[in-house]
């Protein structure tokens, strides 16, 4: 499961820095950051609770 989740925050990654360098697609940055935001949070919650 953790694997999943860094090769979804590396792809966010990928998407918002590819969104930032070609100018079209700042809306792409957009997405790659929020996505990675959720994906972190929601993987923080994650490990919270099965340390309980």
């Amino acid at each position: 499961m953790l694997r999943l989740l860094l090769a979804l925050l590396i792809v966010w990654v990928v998407l918002a820095v590819l969104g930032f360098v070609i100018k079209g697609l700042f809306w792409l940055a957009i997405v790659g950051i929020v996505l990675f935001l959720v994906t972190g949070g929601w993987a923080a919650v994650k490990g919270r609770a099965s340390t309980r």
